[in-house]
């Protein structure tokens, strides 16, 4: 059987791309600590909350360092309540595939597709953003083999409605040293959402890069709630009180660690209006 596809050009590694764009040992410490806070907040041991925010996408480094530059000053108002967590999102899933896929395909938004350059874009702007404003961010798991780019710089990773029920997507969050976040699938079917969990909470032995591996399981996988779409097309929310207990107990009857729930106030959680 043949392959339909054009193979392009080989990108370099993760690790080539981490040496040719690396972090001062400053800002690896940083991420440490970041990585280790964030950790104690999903746990409990840390009482704040995480607060995971900003636009959709990515697509202009100077405007997203602004951006970030400013959530830093609140944090240092805030810190004492709220632990910020910048969304720096680059790959968009599309509904049919096509229109602006992010900064991962375009650098820019003007310019044609260029994975090479796309890859080597959103490593130095997750550089930037920790160079300058001292946080650290949060990107989707959009493509599993994308995210190695970028796991020496990010605390925080979700895997969106789409790609929760994908067993490579699971494998993924649960070999991730950082809270991973996986979201109800668009139905609203909170037990998928939990297997999802509860896989990413196992070991795993899959392929990736060309390795066979096994993960530990990441204790600090958890839920999403981003609301649902119902058979006739209406955006419903499950932010309440009652679907929040309710996963809740489901954390409880599988046994899952750190039972953490992050709502996501997009999508139909915002009546699909933000």
């Amino acid at each position: 059987m043949s392959m339909e596809m054009e193979f392009i050009r080989v990108l370099p590694s993760p690790q080539s791309l981490m040496e040719d764009y690396p972090i001062k040992k400053k800002y690896k410490e940083i991420k440490m600590e970041r990585d280790e806070t964030i950790k104690n907040i999903f746990s409990g041991e840390d009482h704040r909350l995480a607060l995971i925010i900003g636009p959709c996408s990515s697509d202009n480094e100077d405007a997203v360092v602004d951006y970030v530059s400013r959530l830093a000053k609140l944090q240092e108002k805030i810190k004492d309540k709220i632990f910020i967590v910048p969304r720096l999102y680059t790959n968009k899933p599309r509904t049919i595939g096509v229109g602006y896929k992010g900064m991962l395909h375009q650098p820019s938004p003007e310019g044609e597709e260029d994975m090479l350059e796309g890859i080597i874009a959103i490593r130095k702007l997750n550089v930037r953003v920790i160079e300058e404003t001292g946080l650290t961010g949060a990107e989707e798991i959009l493509y599993p083999e994308v995210f190695r780019y970028l796991s020496d710089l990010l605390c925080y990773a979700a895997v969106g409605a789409r790609s929760s029920e994908d067993q490579l997507h699971r494998m993924i969050a649960s070999g991730v040293g950082i809270p991973v976040g996986l979201k109800n699938p668009t139905s609203g079917d909170l037990s998928v959402m939990l297997n999802s969990v509860a896989a990413a909470q196992h070991s795993q032995e899959f392929l990736f890069r060309g390795w066979e591996v096994r993960t530990k399981g990441n204790a600090f996988a958890h839920s999403i709630l981003r609301g649902y779409v119902d058979a006739a097309g209406n955006s419903l929310p499950n932010y309440h009180y009652e679907t929040l207990t309710k996963v809740i107990k489901m954390y409880e009857e599988r046994g899952l660690e750190n039972p953490a729930i992050v709502v996501d106030t997009n999508h139909a959680n915002s009546g699909k209006k933000y």
